[in-house]
């Protein structure tokens, strides 16, 4: 098994060796596309589907990777973390294929939905204020008394390297891309894009999306180091963490640049998604539409791959029923 110690240190060895690992557990998402989105952008947009999978989200691919890459020994005490939801369902998912516990800190105000299949998947929650800091504190007393191996939500090799496995298979399923657009929290998915796509499609630019309200990616992106807000508020609930180190190698190097959208502009962005496309996708998955919109000069008449990272929303909470 190759080395999974740093993010500098991942290759497209790893990416290869993960798909391998967590072929069985996941599936070969959809790449979807729709006349009037395309007209309504100027641009060719090819949707890769992550909320068809089976736990909802794309982090099922990195959580996958952690949990069975993991020695017999390692596992016995099973897994735990701490997350805004996807990453929380996806360890509970992963953990229940493999039979060891996972125990998840989750913000009191995530969404019902993802609390739900937490439970559903067999994952013990404990709940914490919406704060990093709250998070990180509220986490370190869960692991010391359980004593289940670390797997961050995005600042880990293994996921990473199991999040790279979404852009290979885009670019198997499409041709000719122009560029790629996903959006951006703590840049799990980014990451796992740029280290595929550096290393099979240099020529693809990668463009990262995130509300204006939790803005510290892009920030950082502008200012050349990682600025970390505590708990900033959006609808978008997937995208309120900051950088980390591991994420950030990938994020200055190979990211072209970082669009922000509004809160309204992601609502839209959703709204016309769901009614045209005719998918499932929450609000974080409709950021990148929302800033291609937003920047139609930087996408028009280009080829442009979109990651819908997630479609696990509360129904009864959807939020164009609100404004």
């Amino acid at each position: 098994m190759l080395d999974y110690t740093n993010g500098e240190g991942l290759t497209i060895a790893h990416m290869r060796e993960a798909h391998e690992r967590i072929k069985p557990y996941i599936n070969r998402t959809p790449v979807l596309q729709s006349a009037y989105l395309n007209d309504l952008t100027g641009a060719d947009l090819y949707f890769k589907c992550e909320n068809f999978q089976e736990a909802g989200a794309f982090k099922v691919r990195g959580a996958c990777n952690a949990v069975f890459g993991l020695s017999d020994e390692a596992a016995e005490k099973g897994v735990c973390t701490h997350s805004s939801g996807n990453h929380a369902l996806s360890l509970s998912y992963a953990a229940g294929r493999r039979g060891v516990p996972c125990n998840v800190v989750m913000p009191r105000t995530a969404p019902q939905a993802k609390k739900d299949a937490v439970k559903r998947y067999g994952g013990i929650i404990t709940e914490c204020e919406p704060s990093t800091t709250s998070r990180e504190a509220v986490f370190a007393e869960v692991q010391a008394a359980t004593g289940g191996e670390f797997v961050h939500p995005y600042n880990d090799p293994r996921v990473i390297a199991g999040q790279a496995t979404c852009s290979a298979e885009l670019l198997e399923q499409t041709d000719g891309l122009d560029c790629v657009v996903a959006p951006i929290g703590g840049g799990g998915m980014i990451s796992g894009t740029c280290l595929t796509l550096s290393n099979l499609a240099p020529d693809v630019q990668i463009y990262a999306a995130e509300p204006e309200q939790a803005d510290d990616a892009y920030r950082s992106f502008k200012a050349g180091h990682i600025i970390a807000d505590d708990a900033p508020v959006t609808i978008a609930d997937g995208l309120k963490v900051p950088l980390k180190e591991n994420t950030w190698h990938f994020v200055s190097q190979f990211v072209t640049d970082i669009h922000t959208a509004s809160e309204q502009e992601i609502i839209d962005a959703m709204k016309i998604t769901w009614k045209y496309l005719r998918i499932v996708m929450e609000p974080s998955c409709a950021v990148p539409l929302a800033t291609i919109l937003k920047n139609p000069d930087v996408f028009k008449g280009k080829r442009v791959g979109v990651v819908v990272t997630g479609g696990n929303v509360d129904l009864d909470k959807l939020p164009w029923l609100n404004t």
